[in-house]
C-alpha cells in the first residue's frame, strides 16, 4: 500500500511562486545562465495557466544585485562591473531574443500579467527581508507551490523559508532547474525528505482539480 502524503493540497489555500526565471538566469548567453530553465518553461508556463484559471495567487520573483556591494556578490562576481547582471535598468543582448532586454525581467514567455504579485529580493530566499509572507497571509495561503531556478540556490533557499514559516511547501520536480545535475537531484530528494512535497506539474495539476 503506497505511502499517504504528508499533507493534502487544498486549492483554495495555495499559491505559487516562480522564482527567478529572469532574462539574466533564462536567455542564452546570460551571465548566471542556467541552460537546463528553459525546458521548465512549458510546464511553468502551464502551471502559471492553472492557478490564474483558479483564480489563486502567482508571485513572481526577481532577482536584484543592489545598487552596493554586499556578500552576496562574493559568490557571484558577474553582479559587478562591467557584466552588471540583474543590475536594474541594464539592458543587454541576448542569444536568442531581438534587441536589448532589461536584464532583471521575468522572460517574455512568463508574462507578469495584472493581478499578479512581483516581488524583488536581494538575496537568495524570495521571503527574506521582502513583502512575501505579507502577500500570502492577506490571500490566506496556507500552501506554497515552489518552482523556478536555481534548484539548490534560490529555490531551495525559498521552499525552505516557507516551511520555516509553517507553510506546507510543494517543489515541482519538471519547473525547476540548475547548472549542477547532482545538486539539483540530491536538493529534491533532501526535500522530500524532511520538509515538504516534491510534485511535477501533472501530479499538481490532478491533485488540484
Amino acid at each position: 500500500m503506497p505511502e499517504s502524503p504528508a499533507f493534502d493540497i487544498d486549492p483554495s489555500r495555495t499559491a505559487l511562486i516562480v522564482v527567478d526565471m529572469q532574462n539574466d538566469f533564462v536567455r542564452v548567453g546570460a551571465p548566471l545562465e542556467v541552460p537546463d530553465a528553459r525546458a521548465t518553461i512549458e510546464p511553468t508556463s502551464s502551471t502559471v495557466g492553472l492557478f490564474r484559471r483558479l483564480g489563486r495567487p502567482v508571485v513572481f520573483t526577481r532577482f536584484i544585485a543592489g545598487p552596493k556591494e554586499t556578500l552576496l556578490w562574493r559568490w557571484s562576481p558577474q553582479l559587478r562591473p562591467p557584466v552588471n547582471c540583474c543590475k536594474p535598468g541594464f539592458l543587454r543582448r541576448y542569444g536568442d531574443a531581438e534587441g536589448e532586454l532589461d536584464c532583471i525581467a521575468v522572460i517574455d514567455e512568463l508574462p507578469v500579467e495584472p493581478g499578479d504579485y512581483a516581488v524583488d529580493k536581494y538575496w537568495y530566499g524570495a521571503f527574506f527581508r521582502t513583502n512575501l509572507y505579507d502577500i500570502l497571509l492577506s490571500e490566506h495561503v496556507d500552501t506554497a507551490v515552489v518552482c523556478g531556478t536555481v534548484t539548490q540556490i534560490c529555490v531551495e533557499e525559498t521552499a525552505r523559508e516557507a516551511f520555516h514559516l509553517g507553510l506546507k511547501t510543494v517543489v515541482l520536480s519538471d519547473c525547476v532547474s540548475s547548472f549542477d545535475p547532482q545538486m539539483h537531484a540530491a536538493t529534491l530528494k533532501n526535500f522530500a525528505s524532511k520538509f515538504g512535497r516534491v510534485l511535477d506539474s501533472g501530479a499538481l495539476a490532478g491533485e488540484m482539480g
